[in-house]
């Protein structure tokens, strides 16, 4: 068990050092240096204190509002600074995304009255995610209603997981229950696909053997309608081929006539001194392409199938092709494949068993697997959730809760709520006196109990967390005198390990703080300005003064604020 008070990290020379803010709502030029330690902001109510923190929010990423632009201007700018050591997270991470960074780090963030922003590390433009995700890695801020995500369960197994640091284990588990999750559709797919192809079965069978019996080829119908077309003018292709040929015999022949050419010329070529030759060789030819003429319109005329029977057989061929296409909705080129379509369908419905057997084997081996790393998850997340109780309850005490307990229960979700983040449901439950049994913070803490219960976890939580500014904002609201000190005092005591930012009307843990600024709003020519002041020691007295005793401070007021600040 921690004994209170003890805090077991060290990150003093890490911090938020300088904020720059330019026309920001009520800002129009502010530049703060922040110290290590407590420190504490003080104000009256609507001076700007909620503008000072969305504007540091505005800079580690926030989403961006064009309402936050000063009136009358057209940007704004937050330049937010921090002092790192180099073996701090964030300088890992940067590298990783080749964002060069150094000692200082600088974030910017410009935004236009047009609701445009620009973000900035170092100089070197980003984007505003990425910005976000740095930001949370060196400020985490506390709003006024930070208690609300204590209220939602949802969140609690997250805080279990960071303080235990299992994120990485979450991102396993979380690719485990992916793969549950395709293994277990590719079953139920198939299964589906199976269970219609059952229902369908005999139509399969038999559209398998219509076609199968069919037998359609590829480029079966082109070459059946060049045959039927051959086939359907075969006649007159013979009666051209008469034609031609009787031509080539008329008047004793086209041969004959070319054959008496040739003996006039060879007569006298002996006397031509070579002139006729070139008239011998064209006769040549002549005869030879007439021979061939001859020999192929024999052979055509030879080929012509005449036979109306054939063309019939042809036709039927034909349109059975054409009416099994307009049966299936496809064209005649489609048929074979739809025949390897149904037959695999078949085949597949055969093979079904074994192949549901495979799947479902996938199945159960993906769920081993996801339940192997989800048990040994539970079993850490339990570990740590008695740790985390432990370290919980040692800042109860010192928060004036020491009769309270805090437990973190671990249970096991039935088996349709598993998820990517494994198999337990995660409850923050608390009891605030001895002997009544515990609930859900909702309905047992009240208010100042349970901005309490929040600041004892953050403190837990920030051991583990890589952000060396905390922000709070009202963390004491609700609560008042000893119990208002005992907030303050625990806040010293977390600043001992970081940097802690808050915001406070409590004068107790105003008076705590090791650094202090006021935050006013003046009216310069009837426009309101916020500005924020560092307070020297006397003025310090007097702000905590007016504090506890409102816009007249006496000298009581004035010697119990000294009292404070001295205890």
């Amino acid at each position: 068990m921690l004994k209170p008070g003890t805090l077991c990290f060290n990150r003093r020379s890490e911090m938020l050092e300088k904020l720059s803010i330019r026309n920001i709502v009520l800002i129009d030029k502010l530049d703060l240096s922040f110290e290590n330690g407590l420190c504490v902001l003080t104000g009256e109510t609507g001076a700007g204190k909620s503008i000072l923190l969305d504007s540091l929010a505005l800079a580690l990423g926030v989403r961006a509002d064009a309402g936050l632009v000063r009136a009358g201007t057209d940007q704004g700018s937050v330049t937010a600074e921090f002092s790192l050591s180099p073996a701090h997270p964030v300088f890992s991470f940067l590298q990783d995304i080749e964002v060069e960074a150094g000692e200082p780090l600088i974030l910017r963030r410009t935004l236009g009255s047009d609701g445009r922003s620009r973000a900035s590390i170092n100089d070197q433009a980003v984007s505003a995610g990425l910005l976000r995700n740095v930001g949370e890695m060196l400020v985490e801020i506390h709003g006024q209603n930070a208690e609300r995500g204590l209220l939602d369960a949802r969140s609690h197994r997250a805080l279990l997981d960071q303080y235990a640091r299992l994120e990485k284990d979450v991102v396993a588990i979380s690719g485990l229950f992916d793969s549950l999750q395709k293994a277990n559709e590719k079953l139920e797919s198939v299964l589906r696909e199976i269970e219609q192809a059952r229902v369908d079965e005999e139509y399969l069978r038999h559209m398998v053997e219509e076609l199968t019996e069919l037998a359609p080829e590829e480029g079966e119908e082109e070459t059946l309608a060049a045959q039927r077309s051959n086939l359907m003018h075969a006649e007159k292709i013979a009666e051209a081929l008469r034609d031609a040929e009787k031509a080539l015999a008329e008047h004793g022949g086209v041969e004959n006539r070319i054959r008496s050419a040739t003996r006039a010329v060879e007569r006298v070529i002996d006397k031509a001194a070579g002139k006729l030759d070139p008239v011998l060789d064209s006769l040549e030819r002549a005869a030879i392409e007439m021979a061939e003429a001859q020999t192929v319109i024999n052979s055509v005329a030879g080929d012509l199938d005449m036979d109306p029977a054939g063309l019939e057989v042809l036709e039927e061929r034909l349109f059975a092709l054409r009416a099994a296409a307009r049966k299936h909705k496809c064209e005649v080129e489609g048929l074979p494949k739809l025949l390897e379509n149904f037959t695999a369908r078949l085949k597949a419905l055969e093979e079904s068993d074994r192949e549901i057997e495979s799947l479902r084997a996938a199945a159960a081996k993906a769920r081993e697997k996801y339940m192997e790393a989800a048990k040994i998850l539970s079993r850490k997340r339990r570990a740590a959730a008695t740790e985390m109780d432990q370290a919980v309850m040692a800042e109860l005490e010192p928060l004036k809760l020491g009769a309270a307990k805090f437990i973190t229960e671990v249970s096991t979700l039935p088996d349709e709520n598993w998820g990517p983040n494994g198999i337990d449901k995660v409850a923050f439950l608390v009891s605030t006196n001895p002997g009544s049994a515990a609930g859900p913070l909702l309905k047992i803490a009240s208010g100042g109990e349970l901005s309490r219960f929040m600041l004892a976890l953050k403190v837990v939580l920030a051991r583990v967390g890589s952000a060396p500014t905390l922000i709070f904002d009202e963390v004491d609201r609700g609560v008042g005198g000893a119990t208002a000190d005992a907030v303050g005092e625990r806040l010293q005591r977390l600043a001992e390990g970081l940097q802690v930012l808050v915001v406070t009307h409590s004068p107790q843990v105003a008076a705590a703080g090791q650094a202090h600024w006021n935050i006013r709003k003046s009216d310069i020519n009837d426009v309101s300005i916020t500005s924020v002041d560092r307070l020297n020691p006397a003025a310090r007295t007097e702000e905590i003064a007016r504090m506890l005793s409102g816009a007249t401070i006496t000298e009581e007021a004035r010697a119990a604020a000294l009292s404070l600040i001295e205890g």
